[in-house]
């Protein structure tokens, strides 16, 4: 017989793997029907019970899925241990149990049995409707794995019956349908005979007594639900009915000043909408004098939060301060703020074998020790707790538990999750146990969102609240901060969960998560009293928690680890009173111990300069700091990691300089160091150090080793969504075509969102000044003013942007602790890192106490250190970055020609015509240049170059001015000259010149205006004009926003001097050190590979005889393409080729199988060295020979690695063997097969597949005049059409791939793939323009486009329409008329003239010319046609032009 049976329970366990004998975990069982059944279907026997409960309620949720409420189980329901008898009866009848899904069944009766004390009956063969075959059958997507999904039970019946199935979750009509659908699989045949037990012949026989579809028996089911509505009518009658609200409770409530306790910001990942400072506001907005900040998981908010309440206290303060001056009265109240997190609380945090999300639970800090106990929670939570979601356990919270409030939390929280979907026995023991350990700094939360299931749970809160004496409060979980904001935050969520807005809310599969309405916003305390005025204490018990809360700062003093000084040098005051003497003796110490060899003599001006940085760093407290830096910068040169010279203000320490953190002399270059640490106010000194990028990591491995892991963070960044990025989002969750939302994006200009709808007009056109960019700005204007779904994406968008997004980690910056990080920070897990992270970000590491120190990895450090090792390994020579000449011709003559290629901070195209005009003969023309080269100074370029020729006078406004001016040719170029000025000028300390400079820099109007009159005051004194003064003032304050920081400009100008040294010294050398650190993006390797053909450097293909994994310089100075960047060759392989090359270089194909390990190196190795030309150095065998077929159908390149194979084997045999000898036959060496070579460009095409670029040469590199003078396009711009738009443009290409198609009506229409130097594009030719040119779809066709760059009529996409393609052969005959020739009035001298008069002579022939003499400073230019002499445009006479350097084009 089958006994098909089915249950409703009180819910779902917490682990469906657990024993039945754990008792906790299973559901009770509060239906039980069943159905017992003969082999041949016949009924025998059917079932239904309720059971009554017995010490348990169902929970709402449950009487949510089933309908049958504790009431109507408790009237109807039969005792457990009856039925329980009953259903072992029948199990004893049974052959098998049946049910759909029916293991959860098995397990829950179980338990049920093993609660009433006996053996589980459950032990029969299991037959289940819900298997991976019934998903096979019924074939619905949406599986695991990519399988079909599991049926259910609905979904079965829907398959088998065609019919719908309603009553899924009352147990009688689920036995009912399984009955059905179990017993029609049998007469499908589904199960198999062994699985029925059964013998030959039983499914024809069960057809017989079954020839028809399976029906119902015909049951009349109860509907539960609407059974328990009727129970709970008829309580309610019997009720009596509320009592009103009393005046009394109103007058109670009267003047109450109310607070919101839990509250959701930004921080909270794209689950809220509300900013930090904006709650706040409101909670001032609402004359609310404390707010609480309750995050999930996280303290990400914790400081803003505080300083935010801190700033508009101060504010409160001043406000109060002039009304009591005024005699005026003020009832602004200066604002608590209550920091706390809303934690997720698991049972043990430690088993993450079962996801457990825990229940979210509010706990606020007291004081500060409560602050520090949440902060080493939220600590825990991320670094040991978190599975999914950052969690904690009970265990954790005993430990931590002093001076903190808990609020039970929201229907999430604990006790009101295990009311709606365990129990209220089991919800009142965890009330028990929270008021075992918070005793009255334990509350119940209630809120009122207008939730059916707040108004179920609160009234049992309540009454658990009032009996165990724990007092209420009334609370709104906000997220977001205005009720007109629920839509937005919607939107949010959608983001967050990648979901569309349409999807409808609900749980399940075709549903998204969402707030059911909304009430989640900020309520005015009006608001809050009318919700709870039935229940007056849960508001009065805010006054109560806001009076145990303290404000308490976050910012303090930064905190600087104990540095290990030397014994002799510790001071046994230091620890009586906590100085630092000890500190400071050292470091003076190491200071004049580092300054005799850095100076040849220390002059009483350099003892002078020592003694007073000294003094200042005594001063300001911060020896130890210097100690630190100046420990690992010293550890980072002994592990052979490159250190920057210096970056930022600290270049101006001499004391810096002495002890090797910084490597320029500050004396020597006028560099200050008040710019770095001001005397005259204590602020914190930020030494940011450049290692070399590979070395960086190893520097900081050795700060965690020296001062511990638990002391040494990186610090965390908080990804915002910008302009854009809120409107991709809102565009997608909102269904918005992408098209649609891809314009959107496009028009945004460079401003937020927020500013660009909230500005006048004038101020977005004074903003963005752009014409195009205003245009843009007014259409999305217009757009967002309209209420079709484009509108209302913008404004969404505007809602949302700025929200947090996700979390990073930042780039270099390194937190150091004097003690474990959690006594002072929240920590969190770093992305892909061992190391933890701050939960604060840069912005506030400082103020916070947090010894911030950035670890920056400068790539141009590698570059540098590559390309002197490459000089020692070529040449020999051992050189010093530090110890190169700084008056190197060479170097100078390189930055004079403006060919800085490759130049640290002087590649760029405007830099190079700017050094080309000053021609730099100096260091100091460097560091000006560096300076001046930025949006702001660059007006003054050309007045700087003219001055340093001579061809302007230098003036300067006062004599005085000549000292700190006369570098720069009167020109103020860097801050420290404004500070220098003001010293002399007017006796400013070395402290009022640094906070003058600051104040210029920031515009500090208020600063600006107490300091000029001091200036000018002090400056009359000493006998200067006060109009020329006024005019000194006047130009500093328009300047000194853009002067820059000289001691940076030195710095990096030294850097990029030594790069320009090595490659004016060591060309070859230093190109192949710049390839090899661009090696991973191969744009910028072709790019560096064309200056490297400019420079005469050659640059060759890869060599298995000369290629290491980086590019290498070969002994005739060429560079070698470096083995690493071919495809399939890994490090290993190359590693084999390197080592196997030091026994001797390899002499053939059949030398190199057979010594290299053909382990490491395959098959596909050797292809892909062949095709990128690895093998071209071996004599008699081209390219195509490698890969020619034998009649066995193997190619040559598989044969010699076959024969490789054989000879490593006989090798290694014949070691094997007793006397060293062979005892097989060795496999004679292949025929290098005959066959042609393979066409140039065919060559080429696959050398670019396994190297990403043309090495040997590039197809257009022929027509290279031709495209540079005709061209006014390129690829590139066709993948980025919308910045193009409406451009005619000619672009020259060659064709790489080629595709004829048909479209569904049968038109041909052709695919292409085109390509030059930059990129490749991929270009659809229909209808007329597929005829005119499809002959030209040829792979290796060169080949010219013209076209305009468009949206065409009835599309809404940019395209690139073609209007004619030529071949590129017949660009120049056709185009030419004349040649054009460009000069310098520098470059004309009478050599010049006559070797192009020389020129013209030898290519006489029709074409024009034209020549063009310029003044580069001054800027005018004369055109001259020559009416004589006419030239034959041909490719010897371009390349003698490009040997003279002379700028030419035809036209």
């Amino acid at each position: 017989m089958y006994l098909i049976f089915d249950t409703e329970t009180t819910g779902l366990p917490r682990n469906y793997n657990a024993p039945i004998t754990d008792t906790s975990n299973w559901p009770r069982v509060v239906q039980l029907a069943w159905q017992l059944h003969e082999a041949d279907g016949t009924l025998v026997e059917q079932k239904d019970f309720l059971i009554r409960p017995n010490g348990f309620n169902i929970p709402f949720q449950s009487e949510q899925i089933h309908g049958i409420s504790t009431e109507l189980a408790k009237l109807a329901g039969e005792d457990l241990g009856d039925v329980l008898f009953l259903f072992k009866k029948a199990l004893e009848k049974a052959d098998f149990v049946v049910g759909h899904n029916v293991r959860f069944d098995i397990n829950v009766m179980g338990c049920e049995y093993v609660r009433n004390n006996e053996e589980t009956p459950l032990t029969l063969p299991i037959l289940d409707t819900c298997t991976e075959r019934t998903a096979e059958m019924c074939q619905l997507p949406g599986g695991r794995g990519g399988k079909f999904k599991l049926p259910t039970l609905t979904e079965l019946h829907d398959f088998l019956f065609h019919v719908g199935f309603n009553e899924a979750h009352n147990a009688t009509a689920d036995v009912e349908s399984t009955t059905r659908c179990f017993l029609e699989l049998v007469r499908k045949e589904h199960y198999t005979l062994e699985e029925l037990l059964k013998e030959p012949g039983y499914f024809e026989s069960y057809r017989t007594t079954n020839p028809v579809e399976i029906q119902t028996i015909g049951l009349q089911h109860v509907n539960l639900k609407a059974e328990s509505a009727k129970l709970r009518e008829a309580q309610k009658e019997k009720e009596v009915v509320q009592t009103p609200v009393s005046p009394a409770s109103t007058e109670k409530l009267s003047g109450v000043k109310f607070a919101h306790l839990h509250n959701h910001t930004q921080y909270s990942i794209l689950q809220s909408t509300a900013e930090v400072g904006q709650l706040i506001q409101m909670a001032a907005k609402h004359g609310q004098r404390a707010v609480a900040l309750t995050d999930t998981g996280n303290m990400m908010a914790a400081f803003h939060f505080e300083k935010a309440a801190s700033g508009y206290n101060a504010k409160v303060r001043e406000e109060r301060k002039l009304a009591e001056e005024n005699g005026e009265s003020f009832d602004k109240e200066e604002i608590i703020p209550i920091i706390g997190c809303e934690f997720n609380v698991c049972r043990n945090l430690e088993d993450k074998s079962v996801k457990d999300n825990g229940y979210q639970v509010v706990l606020l800090a007291k004081n500060k020790n409560g602050y520090q106990n949440i902060i080493k929670l939220a600590s825990i939570a991320y670094t040991k707790g978190m599975y999914y979601v950052p969690r904690i356990d009970k265990a954790l919270i005993e430990q931590y538990k002093e001076d903190i409030i808990v609020l039970s939390g929201n229907l999430y929280g604990e006790i009101p999750n295990l009311i709606l979907n365990v129990g209220e026995n089991q919800a009142e023991a965890a009330l028990l146990w929270w008021k075992e350990q918070f005793k009255d700094d334990f509350y119940i939360e209630l809120s009122r969102h207008q939730l059916e299931t707040e108004e179920r749970v609160n009234p049992i809160l309540v009454q658990l609240a009032r009996k165990h004496e724990v007092k209420i409060v009334a609370t709104n979980n906000t997220y977001y901060l205005n009720q007109t904001d629920a839509q937005a935050h919607d939107v949010l969520l959608c983001v967050k969960d990648n979901e569309l807005v349409e999807t409808p809310k609900g749980k399940g599969r075709g549903f998204r998560y969402g707030l059911e309405n909304d009430q989640y916003y900020f309520k005015s305390t009006e608001e809050m009293v009318s919700l709870f005025a039935d229940l007056p204490e849960a508001i009065l018990t805010v006054e109560e928690i806001i009076g145990k809360c303290e404000h308490y700062p976050l910012a303090r003093e930064v905190l600087l680890p104990a540095f290990d000084i030397p014994t002799e040098f510790i001071s046994p005051e230091d620890a009586v009173d906590g100085g630092k003497r000890g500190e400071n003796a050292f470091l003076r110490h190491l200071t004049y111990e580092g300054a005799k060899k850095r100076y040849k003599e220390i002059t009483p001006e350099i003892q002078e300069r020592i003694d007073f940085e000294l003094a200042t760093i005594e001063k300001t407290g911060y020896p130890g700091y210097f100690l630190i830096v100046q420990d690992f910068c010293h550890a980072a040169r002994a592990m052979n990691v490159s250190v920057g010279p210096g970056r930022g203000s600290a270049a101006g320490s001499a004391v810096a300089y002495c002890i090797q953190i910084t490597n320029v002399d500050p004396i020597k270059y006028d560099l200050l160091f008040e710019r770095f640490l001001n005397p005259d106010r204590v602020s914190m000194p930020d030494i940011d150090i450049d290692f070399d990028d590979e070395g960086r990591g190893r520097v900081i491995d050795y700060v965690i080793n020296k001062y511990g892991a638990n002391q040494v963070a990186q610090i965390i960044t908080y990804g915002t969504m910008a302009a854009k990025s809120a409107i991709r989002d809102t565009a997608r969750v909102m269904n918005l075509p992408l098209p649609e939302a891809d314009r959107l994006a496009k028009l945004i200009p460079d401003i937020s969102l927020k500013k660009l709808f909230s500005f006048s007009e004038t101020e977005l056109i004074d903003k963005l000044k752009n014409q195009e960019a205003v245009a843009n700005a007014k259409e999305l204007r217009r757009i967002a003013a309209g209420s079709d779904l484009q509108g209302r994406v913008l404004q969404k968008a505007t809602e949302i942007e700025g929200s947090v997004r996700n979390t990073g980690i930042h780039a270099c910056g390194v937190i150091i602790t004097p003690d474990d990080l959690t006594n002072f920070v929240p920590v969190a897990t770093a992305k892909d890192s061992d190391m933890v992270c701050t939960q604060y970000d840069n912005s506030v590491a400082e103020s916070a106490g947090l010894l911030k120190m950035d670890f920056l990895g400068l790539k141009t450090l590698t570059l540098i250190k590559d390309a002197v090792r490459l000089v020692k390994e070529n040449k020999g020579i051992d050189l010093d970055p530090d110890e190169f000449p700084i008056d190197d011709e060479l170097t100078y003559s390189l930055f004079q020609r403006g060919e800085t290629v490759g130049i640290f901070q002087y590649e760029s195209p405007g830099m190079q015509k700017h050094l080309k005009e000053l021609k730099p003969t100096a260091f100091a023309d460097l560091i000006a240049m560096n300076a001046l080269y930025r949006p702001g100074p660059m007006e003054y370029i050309p007045s700087y170059c003219k001055r340093k020729h001579g061809e302007e006078e230098i003036i300067y406004d006062l004599d005085d001015c000549e000292e700190y001016l006369k570098e720069t040719y009167g020109i103020t170029v860097y801050q420290e000259q404004v500070m220098l000025l003001s010293q002399k000028l007017a006796d400013f300390t070395k402290g009022e010149a640094d906070t003058l400079r600051k104040a210029m820099g920031k515009k500090d109007r208020k600063v600006l205006d107490k300091m000029k009159p001091t200036f000018i005051e002090r400056a009359s004194g000493k006998g200067h004009k006060p109009d020329t003064l006024e005019k000194i003032w006047k130009d500093w304050e328009a300047f000194a926003s853009y002067a820059f920081n000289k001691s940076h400009s030195t710095c990096y100008a030294w850097v990029a001097y030594q790069t320009a040294y090595l490659k004016a010294n060591y060309p070859a050398e230093y190109m192949a050190s710049v390839l090899s650190n661009n090696m991973s993006d191969i744009k910028q390797v072709s790019f560096f590979m064309e200056e490297c053909r400019r420079m005469g450097v050659p640059v060759l293909g890869p060599d298995v005889n000369e290629s290491s994994f980086t590019f290498a310089v070969n002994k005739a100075g060429a560079i070698r393409f470096g083995l690493g960047a071919v495809k399939g060759l890994g490090s290993a392989p190359v590693d084999a080729i390197v080592a196997e090359r030091t026994n001797g270089p390899f002499t053939s194909i059949f030398d190199m199988t057979k010594r290299v390990s053909l382990r490491v190196c395959n098959k596909r190795a050797f292809e892909s060295l062949a095709y990128a030309g690895g093998f071209d150095s071996f004599p008699g065998v081209h390219r195509a020979q490698y890969f020619a077929i034998d009649p066995s159908g193997r190619s040559f390149l598989e044969n010699a690695v076959r024969y490789g194979a054989s000879f490593q084997e006989q090798e290694n045999s014949a070691q094997a063997s007793m006397f060293g000898e062979s005892t097989g036959t060795s496999m004679p060496e292949p025929q290098v097969p005959r066959c042609e070579e393979w066409p140039a460009i065919y060559k080429l095409n696959r050398e670019k597949e396994v190297v990403g670029i043309f090495i040997s040469g590039h197809p257009l590199d022929d027509f290279k005049i031709e495209i540079d003078s005709f061209c006014t396009g390129n690829i590139s711009m066709l993948n980025d059409l919308s910045q193009y738009m409406g451009r005619d443009i000619l672009i020259a290409a060659i064709v790489t791939n080629a595709e004829h198609r048909f479209t569904k009506h049968g038109d041909g229409f052709g695919t292409l793939t085109v390509e030059d130097y930059q990129d490749a594009f991929r270009l659809n030719l229909f209808k007329e323009n597929y005829l005119k040119f499809k002959h030209f779809m040829e792979p290796g066709t060169f080949i010219t486009m013209k076209g305009r760059i468009e949206v065409p009529r009835y599309r809404q996409q940019a395209e690139f329409v073609v209007h004619s393609i030529d071949l590129l052969q017949d660009l120049r005959e056709k185009r030419t008329k004349s040649l054009h020739l460009k000069f310098s009035s520098k470059e004309v001298d009478h050599l010049m003239i006559d070797k192009l008069n020389e020129l013209f002579n030898q290519n006489q022939g029709s074409c024009q010319l034209h020549f063009t003499v310029y003044d580069p400073i001054e800027g005018y230019e004369v055109n001259l046609p020559s009416r004589s002499v006419k030239i034959q445009p041909s490719s010897a006479l371009f390349k003698e032009l490009s040997k003279l350097d002379v700028d030419f084009r035809l036209n």
